[in-house]
């Protein structure tokens, strides 16, 4: 077919104007053609020549117009919300738009592709560090750790808490699933139990209190889980993010179990640690400068405590596990929200361990 339309008269190529098809006389209004049942005889050549003719014409029907306008629909409408089905958004979230993790909907059927596996697919780094502020809020938490630790358990319980909650919420947010309100709330529900535990079962059945409140947890993540009427791989995900959740939380209790003098200086490392870290430096350098710098402050707080040069040990084994914490935190494009919860919070909660155990090897 031609671009040009046909501008003559149909009339000369009309081969059916002959008398009306009388064998029907059901409905008056109609009237058909002889002709009509013998496609293979004498008015066959004059209707394959009347079809080429009148398919000469062409314009823009509504079919050819309609998916521009349903394109837009999808580009305002078909956003795909983290850990959420297509089209759905949540209310009161107020990330901005910079930190939304798909791209809009496709006719064409093409999959959605998150930032991070556009970055691999185009051969960037998915990898964005949180930056200085959120490393100026850890560092601020850290040091009232090591302070509150001076003073006394109930006094640790503060910032602890604190610290408990910002994890719950920031491994769900880290994950994709937001809002999780169950999920942060059962797992800040373990982290308040292991506290419980540990301030009546004292230090020294410290492992036994937090072991068993992990477990009783694990086992009530379980039981939520399956009452739940999602897919079987949605109900996997919430309950593989919620038992890591709750397991960090409670894992953060760890400072409640450590020696205090031990907390004070693991705590402090830690603040040092992402400080230096977040300088703008190269990678490896950054890395090098932190483990140095937190075990400087690791001799310097130690000469208070009674720790001394064992200090330095304990603060480079404490800012280790807190630059993983803080690698974690950086991983597949994570949003400013993600920056500012798991950012703040994992790398004085994934350093909590090494402060209960290395503390109690060297006091």
């Amino acid at each position: 077919m031609t671009d040009q339309p046909y501008e003559g008269s149909y009339d000369a190529y009309d081969p059916y104007q002959q008398q009306p098809y009388q064998g029907y006389q059901g409905h008056q209004g109609y009237q058909g053609y002889q002709g009509y049942d013998d496609p293979q005889g004498a008015q066959a050549p004059q209707y394959e020549q009347y079809q080429q003719y009148t398919q000469q014409w062409q314009g823009q029907t509504w079919e050819a117009a309609q998916p521009q306008g349903h394109a837009g629909a999808a580009v305002d409408h078909g956003y795909e919300a983290p850990g959420g089905p297509v089209g759905t958004t949540t209310q009161g979230d107020e990330e901005p738009d910079e930190d939304s993790d798909y791209g809009p909907a496709t006719l064409a059927g093409d999959s959605r592709l998150t930032d991070a596996q556009r970055a691999r697919e185009e051969g960037r780094s998915p990898i964005i560090e949180p930056g200085m502020q959120p490393a100026g809020l850890t560092a601020l938490l850290g040091l009232l750790v090591s302070g509150a630790a001076a003073v006394g358990s109930y006094a640790l319980l503060v910032p602890l808490v604190a610290l408990q909650a910002v994890t719950a919420a920031g491994w769900f947010r880290l994950n994709g699933m937001w809002p999780a309100r169950q999920g942060i709330a059962l797992a800040f529900l373990g982290a308040l139990a292991a506290d419980v535990a540990l301030l009546v079962a004292g230090r020294e059945n410290a492992p036994a209190a937090i072991l068993g409140t992990l477990g009783v947890w694990v086992l009530l993540s379980l039981v939520l889980q399956l009452r739940s009427h999602a897919d079987p791989d949605e109900r996997m995900y919430g309950l593989m993010a919620t038992v890591a959740s709750a397991a960090l939380s409670i894992v953060a209790a760890g400072y409640l179990a450590a020696e205090p003098d031990a907390v004070t200086v693991g705590a402090a490392a830690v603040a040092v640690a992402v400080l230096a870290r977040a300088l703008p430096l190269p990678t490896p350098a950054s890395i090098v400068v932190s483990l140095l710098a937190a075990a400087g402050a690791g001799i310097a707080v130690g000469g208070m405590t009674g720790f001394g040069a064992k200090g330095a040990l304990l603060g480079a084994g404490a800012a280790a596990c807190a630059l993983i914490g803080h690698r974690v935190a950086s991983y597949d494009y994570p949003s400013r929200f993600v920056h500012f919860t798991a950012g703040v919070a994992l790398p004085l909660t994934a350093a909590a361990p090494v402060v209960f155990v290395l503390g109690r090897a060297l006091a």
